[in-house]
């Protein structure tokens, strides 16, 4: 969820998200003729929208409320052409000479008689939000990283990024696919094995969020080529990262959107492919979709589809899942539930290594509970986004004075759940929400002004810890291991020089995440489900927890988090088996920082002796917001 100048400006009555898409009446170049080169029956061949043929191109298009369509491009010099009435809802036809590369649009005639141009809703690749579509074939990008897998939900760690600020030069861009590929290469090396991409289909303008999705089929052409968007996929998946697309559909828009009154009537709102009564307001405007009709609920179900199939994605991030569910946060949309159902179902029996995520904040285990039919059960995510992990643990370490810190409300954020499972829940310390919209990144919440000074670093590192070390599938937002500060804008690229200056910041997250990953084959119980927050200080300040898959040497995980600006020379906790416990992760050694206090943290042995529920017991030192990991 989140807001941006787009909902601003709708709600203070700037944009009127009906007149970009009314107010087109001619074609591209003013080339409207008005002139019928061509009479079309309906077309046998498949497909919706403009799909490409041997020497031809067959279009298809849903306009319910039209008495004709017409297509009209540089195949016919901007002639109309008209579609064959299918009389269920969609014009169709094949047009012989219209290749790939071409540009078109639909004009629509109304009941009324009058005449409107319509880019595609399904236009594959766009010129930009208010231009024409472009004929594109989906077959002509050759996949190179055949052999990927999707990683196994317990094994992900997840990267955020944002492709106009991702990789690009202040006052130039946005970023784009290439520049977002030349930086896949250092994903790697950190270790993350999935990027979460934030919207990238086409929207109003060149710089957004891109939460103003305006054609949901239509890679953003700031980007670049559809097929850069394919290259991007393959040179993540040759580096054996996967790709998670965010999908917007509890809003479009509000402006520049092709589907808008598309046959020409608007039915008192935004036509045929939107709601008309209360439930088409959302806080971004009054343009949600109407999912009580099989054909939107079609259009929401191909344009994820889409993604998963022809752009190879491995998931898809839905926003703000509870804006489809719900009017306004509240009441209940009852057909929303047909959609989460029906696709989660079908990506389920069809592709269940792929993860569907939400965004709801609201929803509880009925958003992970199994969707037993597309009536009946949860909403069948395989995962959603953890207010009840980043909130309280954000405020543990944002919070001054550490007589305020809560170690029960940690406790509980490691422990939380959602439907059982451990890894039906995406934690995080930052995100794109939890960074801007009145927020800062984690340092400089800390200590605003300061985000490099020692309190910064340690407690935002300490967050980090528990994050890539608690059960769940973490995630990153772009930046974070570089100390990134300030908040995120659309228009303020990460900062790439921090790489130099906190380098060993960012090192402190690589080895977090390689160990989170089992590289050494040592940490494996990191992966696994199993916690036991077995000690809880909350005088000291101090939380320690057990974390293992299947128990024993290399499985079994013991890490403790001192949250208090005390330095223990030996602190003791309970331990699950006797003998010597290596100590795999200092986040105090002073090779992160070099302010770090280094603190002579080691090697551990346990005996015998009941301590904390546990059988054995074992000492250390560990030092200030500092975060120790064990394992034998």
């Amino acid at each position: 969820m989140r807001r941006n100048m787009w909902s601003a400006l709708l709600l203070a009555g700037v944009l009127g998200c009906g007149e970009s898409a009314l107010e087109n009446p001619r074609g591209p170049k003013g080339e409207e003729t008005g002139q019928v080169v061509q009479q079309l029956s309906a077309s046998s061949r498949p497909g919706m929208g403009a799909v490409v043929y041997g020497g031809g191109t067959t279009f298809r298009v849903w306009a319910p409320l039209a008495s004709k369509v017409f297509v009209a491009g540089d195949f016919s010099s901007w002639g109309w052409v008209e579609l064959g009435n299918e009389f269920n809802g969609n014009f169709s036809g094949d047009v012989a000479g219209a290749v790939k590369g071409q540009k078109y649009k639909f004009v629509t005639r109304n009941q009324w008689g009058s005449d409107a141009w319509r880019a595609d809703p399904r236009s594959a690749w766009q010129e930009n939000s208010t231009g024409a579509s472009i004929i594109y074939d989906q077959g002509e990008y050759w996949w190179n990283a055949q052999q990927f897998s999707t990683p196994a939900f317990h094994e992900m760690v997840i990267y955020e990024l944002h492709v106009g600020t991702f990789n690009d030069s202040p006052g130039w861009g946005p970023g784009h696919w290439n520049s977002a590929i030349a930086k896949l290469d250092y994903l790697k090396d950190l270790g993350v094995n999935m990027v979460k991409v934030m919207p990238a289909y086409e929207f109003a303008g060149d710089f957004s969020w891109g939460y103003n999705v305006a054609f949901p089929f239509a890679p953003e052409s700031a980007y670049g080529h559809p097929n850069d968007m394919k290259r991007f996929v393959d040179e993540a998946h040759y580096r054996g990262i996967g790709v998670i697309f965010d999908v917007v559909n509890n809003h479009w828009g509000p402006s520049d959107l092709p589907m808008w009154c598309f046959s020409g009537d608007c039915l008192g709102n935004g036509g045929e492919y939107f709601f008309t009564d209360n439930r088409k307001s959302t806080p971004w405007g009054d343009t949600r979709p109407d999912y009580g009709r099989a054909e939107v609920r079609a259009y929401i179900r191909d344009s994820m589809m889409n993604l998963l199939d022809n752009f190879r994605g491995d998931g898809l991030r839905w926003d703000a899942t509870k804006y489809m569910r719900t009017i306004d946060g509240t009441g209940d949309i009852a057909s929303a539930w047909q959609v989460f159902r029906s696709i989660n179902r079908e990506i389920n029996a069809n592709k269940g290594w792929k993860i569907s995520i939400a965004e709801d904040f609201g929803g509880g285990d009925s958003i992970t509970n199994d969707a037993t039919s597309d009536f009946a059960g949860g909403a069948g995510f395989d995962a959603q986004w953890s207010a009840e992990f980043v909130h309280p643990i954000r405020t543990a370490v944002i919070e001054q004075n550490d007589a305020n810190r809560n170690m029960f409300a940690v406790r509980d954020a490691i422990t939380q759940r959602f439907s059982g499972r451990a890894h039906a829940r995406v934690i995080y310390s930052e995100s794109h929400d939890e960074v801007a919209n009145g927020k800062q990144r984690l340092p400089e919440e800390i200590w605003p002004g300061n985000a490099g000074s020692w309190a910064a670093k340690k407690r935002s590192t300490l967050a980090a810890g528990i994050t890539l070390t608690s059960p769940g599938i973490p995630m990153l937002f772009q930046g974070q291991e570089i100390l990134e500060d300030g908040f995120f804008a659309d228009g303020d690229p990460v900062d790439w020089g921090k790489l130099t200056t906190y380098g060993g910041i960012h090192d402190l997250y690589r080895d977090l995440i390689r160990l989170r990953r089992n590289w050494s084959n040592n940490t494996r119980g990191l992966r696994g489900g199993n916690v036991n927050v077995h000690h809880v200080n909350n005088t000291g300040k101090v939380i320690a927890y057990h974390r293992w898959d299947s128990g024993g040497p290399g499985d079994d995980v013991l890490i403790v988090a001192n949250f208090s600006g005390t330095y223990f020379p030996t602190y003791n906790i309970g331990f699950p088996r006797t003998g010597t416990w290596y100590l795999r992760f200092n986040s105090d050694w002073n090779g992160y920082s070099s302010d770090f206090g280094n603190t002579a943290s080691a090697n551990t042995v346990a005996y015998g002796g009941a301590k904390d529920g546990m059988a054995n017991n074992a000492s250390f030192a560990i030092g200030p917001y500092s975060l120790l990991i064990f394992s034998q």
